[in-house]
């Protein structure tokens, strides 16, 4: 697509934002050497958690610990090697391919593809819940989890990433829509999201703006933003998204 100058889709709004990726610009992360970062998402615009996508090159690598933090990462395109201490076990981890690293974990990720590596990787505070054990390093691929028809509609399927348990407070999902499929209503609700467009094109309804989108689009979702999308064009729509989960504010 051929962008007039000094024009853009990205929109930036107080609970919501379109940011589309002809405008990204990397940045330099401390702990990722050998690749390219682009902050999608992060606290300095009232988010609750970061959202970054990462390019390594072949010799690319990133390492550090999670601290009271927990990250979970997804292999857009290529593979990477993932080695966990203090075991020095090794995981391979291939397109469509996926981890949840936990709070305290010490971790390294090198590219293993010998090309050029593209990872999603959302990170956030981890909220421990009194009783409950934090979860452990989880490793799962994206073809062995089950599509199930979103509230019956088979022609929009929603494939939940990591456990539904109570240890998790975060979830990561994917959604895919056959052209013309959209959700069945207007959805507003506590949980915040970051979104990245993975495949095909659609309308999202953000407030009281609609935006087209396609491919390469990251939206984000403040808490109670009103929230609604329809797949179009040709080809199915899908996307990957996080959502905060099992840690509502509730009244004591």
């Amino acid at each position: 697509m051929t962008i007039p100058v000094a024009h853009t889709r990205t929109a930036i709004k107080r609970r919501h934002a379109l940011i589309a990726p002809e405008g990204n610009v990397p940045s330099n992360h401390p702990n990722w050497k050998d690749s390219k970062t682009v902050v999608q998402i992060s606290p300095a615009m009232g988010a609750g958690f970061t959202q970054m996508l990462i390019e390594l090159s072949p010799k690319g690598q990133g390492s550090g610990v999670t601290q009271d933090r927990q990250l979970f990462f997804y292999v857009v395109e290529g593979a990477v090697e993932v080695m966990i201490a203090p075991s020095q076990a090794k995981n391979a981890v291939k397109s469509g391919g996926y981890a949840y690293l936990p709070p305290f974990t010490t971790y390294t990720i090198s590219n293993s593809s010998g090309l050029p590596a593209t990872i999603l990787v959302f990170e956030k505070g981890y909220e421990p819940l009194t009783g409950v054990q934090p979860p452990g390093v989880f490793f799962w691929r994206e073809h062995e989890v089950p599509g199930a028809p979103f509230l019956g509609d088979p022609d929009a399927m929603l494939q939940v990433l990591l456990p539904e348990r109570p240890e998790f407070d975060m979830a990561v999902n994917i959604f895919r829509y056959k052209p013309g499929a959209r959700l069945p209503f207007v959805e507003t609700h506590l949980m915040e999201h970051g979104l990245l467009m993975l495949a095909g094109e659609g309308i999202y309804r953000l407030e009281d703006d609609w935006y087209p989108v396609q491919a390469g689009d990251v939206i984000w979702m403040a808490p109670y933003c009103p929230q609604w999308f329809a797949a179009t064009g040709k080809s199915s729509a899908t996307y990957i998204y996080y959502k905060d989960v099992n840690r509502a504010a509730l009244p004591v």
